[in-house]
């Protein structure tokens, strides 16, 4: 049976499209069952629309007045996950962190994608970080989102050689390419049931 999965963004939704991409061509063993964005311009919403996906914009500023409005807001995700039937969440390019009650509602059951090779230059503007440092090689890893920020499992990586001529956009566009063959077949080894997590480790069973 295909893996039902639901998708958190919050911009252009290029990891998205990949994925609803692999589904079609038939190296994902998926179905998307929800697209849910914290900002309601994100172009991944229309995208996904397009291809006939459910999608749910949610405002955090109608949570403000909530105790814990971060908490307030992840529960009502975690809900609408749930109401569609989602077992394995995607964060693609959703730039919001997450709260451990959603982390907890969806457990090792929740992937991300960051542009870096973790654990260095977690967090944002990873690529700037990466030419800052000097660093000769970057990339970009699919890990299992825990409650420290880009500090879960990893489960693969790709590697993306840095240029002398580089500038953070040309990195990023480089980077995001692999990204997009990255993210579909680590969830294809979700889908699979391939991954077994040791400590930090993560096996991908044959």
């Amino acid at each position: 049976m295909a893996l039902a999965l639901g998708v958190l963004i919050s911009g252009r939704g290029s990891n998205l499209v990949a994925i609803l991409d692999a589904i079609q061509g038939g190296t994902l063993d998926a179905s998307v069952k929800v697209v849910v964005s914290n900002k309601a311009t994100a172009k991944g919403l229309d995208l996904a629309k397009a291809r006939g996906i459910q999608t749910v914009f949610l405002d955090p500023k109608a949570f403000a007045q909530e105790i814990n409005p971060r908490e307030a807001y992840d529960v009502a995700v975690g809900e609408i996950l749930q109401e569609h039937g989602v077992e394995c969440v995607a964060l693609a390019g959703y730039m919001r962190i997450v709260t451990p009650v959603l982390i907890r509602m969806f457990p090792s059951k929740m992937l991300n994608i960051h542009p870096s090779l973790l654990p260095a230059f977690p967090g944002l503007d990873a690529q700037k970080q990466a030419l800052e440092w000097g660093a000769k090689v970057s990339g970009c890893s699919v890990h299992f989102v825990t409650e420290g920020v880009d500090e879960g499992p990893i489960i693969c990586q790709k590697s993306v050689e840095i240029k002398e001529e580089d500038t953070v956009e040309t990195l990023s566009a480089r980077i995001l390419e692999q990204e997009h063959h990255l993210y579909p077949q680590a969830l294809q080894f979700m889908a699979q049931g391939r991954l077994q997590v040791e400590g930090r480790t993560v096996r991908i069973l044959p």
